[in-house]
């Protein structure tokens, strides 16, 4: 009996021991701090403007980490040592050192202080002032890419807006910068000014490839587009009770966060459709909303496939992010939150509620952690989490970038292990259809591998513009490369499949090199010029009278003399001047030829010579309306280079929707390629002529298609010294006193005269030959 109680009672001390399991054992970080001892803070201590605290985590580097609280620290290790707190040194003359925003824009950090923006450059522990901006601001706004070092990816870190919260719309201010925040210039919404109420915030969303603006209008908001498709440029309203902040998830998937302490909203399309969060405490407990449940949010933390809060009232919240959002769960089982607590993830499945602790003794402060394992707290009975559907998703395009072109497709293989006796649902989400038009295909194949049942998931994506199956507004954004972002997630996923992430696959437009069809017939094939000669420093002169460097067909003041570069050029083709000619231009992608391009496209000598016309006209060319030309393109461009004419400028003459009148129909078509058979044709002179080429059809491609190469025009005899009049005229007299002697004479011989005249000479004739005899 005796043995009974005492196991009885062991059993209920296990089972209190295991209902009081905390969410994480705390411990203190004070390492490092005897390299602080003789550091003093320098400069002006920067604190954060509000009650939350905030940690920003660098999505590419997971160690970087910026805190924001009653102080502001820096990590470049995660936290693993003691720090000073982050001080703007007092020369930058910021003012109040009060942070109202701050961002983490590839390898700088930027900071709203004193409604001035300033950056840190980490790498070279340096401080710097933006240039650009003249009026208040509050906040920033950024993302980062981290799939690769393709120029759209750093494009995107480099990107940075600046504005003030609460302006009117229609008379505030917003800044852009793509120099990470160095530099920033006036930003230009079209249609900004017809904007009803308040900004809330400016974003760019990649995922939609749209920059996207926050209205707030009597206790609504709602997001405006500048360049929607279908011509809708307005989201869905949503409540807008108090100021939100908007927290855009790692990834470039379109997933946003709206939250303050007692709101919480989510939208997995960037903005097009926002709704309120719902909170489960429990089994059988659970709210529509934060309010609902009566908490109180104080730190918030994303990575591309989770959220975390944590409230006022000593619990964590947990939810996935996927395809298809889940509920909040609440962990809760000590005392968590502090005011200067926050929350971060520091992998997937892993949380961290970190928090400064200053040392009386010194300024350096250490550092409390909280680690935590979603995955292990899931497990929890209480919870009553359904056990995950899938035990492998896997594939090998995942965080991998490709790249995708006009009427082209892309093909992805995955490999899917459902758990026995389930049935998962696999779904695959392009975060933007819109700009590539992308329609997603997925076939299922299901096959026993020992004795394991797999399914292979084929994904077809195919760019669908030109198929005839999509509205011809579908595309938004045709004339210029954009982003998609493809998801493999399973749609029907528990909360509990934490290691089980979605695959993402970032789809780029396609940046392809283009080459000339490089023919035998060449100068130096036919022995004009000599490859040697023209790879020793070759360099030969353009008369005054052949060019203009202003490209405006004016003749110059002085003649010009060219380096001929055949390290980039090679040999010049060989053209004959007389003869109607049209470069044949082939794509090659990844040293492959793919085709002979029949796009239009276009042609400019770039050192300004104008000896060269066009075989059409306006009108020969059977124009609707007024064609573009290299005068009427530059003129609006400024004369920049790169040279400005490409797919995204180009205006077809033979567009209905051009509405451009056709009032020179005289003038040269300058487009070649496409529809007509329109050619070059060079005037009496000889020598090499380097042209840019630009394709500029805007549905051949969406990468800016362009070389450069060069010919060499022969068989244009000299031109005369003697004005041709001067040699004409008097030739034209003497054949036609010719054709008059020899009709003339003839009749006149015949008469007396011509008798008589006739006698003469044969006389003279008689005495010049016994002349000759004596």
């Amino acid at each position: 009996m005796l043995v009974l109680v005492l196991v009885v009672a062991a059993t209920l001390r296990l089972r209190l021991l295991a209902g009081a399991q905390p969410l994480c054992r705390v411990h203190t970080v004070r390492t490092g701090k005897v390299f602080h001892v003789s550091q003093q803070i320098q400069g002006d201590r920067l604190y954060f403007a509000y009650r939350t605290s905030r940690l920003i985590k660098h999505p590419c580097k997971n160690n970087i980490v910026l805190y924001l609280g009653r102080q502001i620290f820096f990590t470049r290790d995660n936290f693993q040592n003691s720090l000073l707190p982050l001080s703007i040194p007092a020369s930058m003359k910021a003012g109040t050192p009060e942070v109202t925003s701050a961002h983490i824009a590839d390898s700088v950090l930027l900071f709203v202080v004193n409604q001035k923006v300033y950056i840190y450059d980490y790498k070279a522990n340096s401080w710097n002032a933006s240039r650009g901006i003249q009026h208040p601001v509050s906040h920033i706004s950024g993302d980062n890419c981290c799939y690769s070092r393709h120029p759209f990816c750093v494009d995107i870190s480099n990107s940075v807006f600046a504005y003030l919260h609460g302006d009117p719309m229609s008379q505030t201010t917003v800044y852009f910068s793509n120099t990470r925040g160095y530099e920033f210039q006036k930003f230009a919404y079209e249609g900004q000014a017809g904007l009803v109420g308040t900004l809330g915030g400016v974003f760019d969303l990649h995922s939609l490839s749209q920059t996207g603006m926050l209205l707030i209008d009597q206790r609504k908001a709602m997001f405006s587009y500048s360049e929607h498709p279908l011509n809708r440029s307005l989201g869905l309203p949503f409540d807008y009770n108090e100021t939100l902040d908007v927290l855009v998830t790692p990834g470039q998937k379109g997933v946003l966060v709206f939250w303050s302490e007692k709101s919480l909203l989510l939208s997995g399309n960037s903005g097009q459709l926002v709704d309120l969060m719902e909170v489960a405490e429990g089994p059988h407990t659970s709210y529509f909303s934060v309010a609902e449940a009566n908490i109180t949010i104080h730190s918030i933390a994303a990575n591309q496939n989770e959220l975390a809060i944590l409230t006022q009232e000593n619990s964590l919240y947990y939810a996935s992010l996927g395809i298809l959002p889940t509920s909040l769960i609440k962990f809760s089982g000590q005392n968590i939150w502090s005011p200067e607590a926050a929350v971060m993830f520091t992998d997937v499945g892993r949380l961290e509620i970190l928090t400064p602790v200053p040392d009386p003794t010194s300024p350096v402060f250490d550092f409390q952690k909280c680690p935590m394992n979603a995955q292990a707290l899931l497990m929890d009975p209480k919870l009553q989490v359904d056990v995950c559907k899938v035990e492998l998703l896997q594939g090998g395009f995942d965080n991998r970038m490709y790249t995708i072109d006009m009427n082209s497709n892309l093909e992805l293989t995955a490999l899917m292990v459902p758990r026995p006796g389930t049935s998962p649902l696999p779904l695959a989400m392009v975060s933007n259809p819109y700009s590539l038009g992308l329609q997603v295909t997925i076939y299922e194949e299901g096959y026993t591998y020992d004795g394991n049942t797999r399914h292979r998931l084929n994904i077809s994506l195919k760019q669908q513009h030109h198929g005839g199956r999509a509205d011809p507004n579908f595309t938004s954004s045709i004339k210029r490369p954009t982003v998609s972002t493809i998801t493999l997630d399973i749609a029907n996923k528990e909360v509990s499949c934490v290691d089980l992430k979605p695959l993402v696959c970032p789809t780029f437009a396609l940046f392809s090199p283009l080459c000339l069809a490089c023919s035998e017939i060449s100068a130096c094939y036919k022995g004009i010029l000599d490859a040697v000669g023209l790879q020793d420093n070759y360099t030969y002169v353009i008369e005054k009278e052949a060019y203009d460097p202003n490209f405006q067909g004016q003749k110059s003041r002085e003649d010009l003399v060219v380096h001929y570069r055949y390290e980039k050029l090679g040999c010049p083709h060989l053209v004959y001047y007389n003869t109607p000619w049209r470069p044949v231009v082939e794509l090659w992608r990844e040293g492959k030829f793919q085709e002979v391009s029949k796009a239009e496209f276009v042609l400019l000598e770039v050192n300004g010579l104008f000896t060269y016309t066009y075989t059409l006209t306006a009108r020969t060319a059977r124009c609707k309306a007024q064609p573009q030309n290299w005068t009427t393109v530059m003129g609006s461009a400024g004369h920049k280079r790169p040279f400005p004419w490409n797919r995204e400028n180009y205006i077809s003459c033979h567009d209905t929707n051009n509405d451009a009148p056709l009032r020179w129909p005289d003038v040269p078509y300058q487009i070649l390629g496409g529809p007509t058979a329109n050619k070059v044709i060079f005037e009496q002179r000889n020598g090499i002529y380097t042209f840019f080429l630009s394709i500029v059809d805007p549905y051949y491609s969406y990468c800016h298609l362009e070389a450069t190469f060069s010919v060499y025009v022969y068989g244009a005899l000299p031109p005369s010294i003697i004005p041709t009049m001067v040699t004409v005229i008097p030739l034209i007299v003497a054949i036609l006193l010719s054709v008059w002697l020899a009709y003339v004479t003839p009749r006149l011989l015949h008469t007396q005269k011509g008798l008589r005249l006739k006698a003469f000479w044969k006389s003279l004739c008689r005495r010049c030959k016994q002349l000759c005899r004596r």
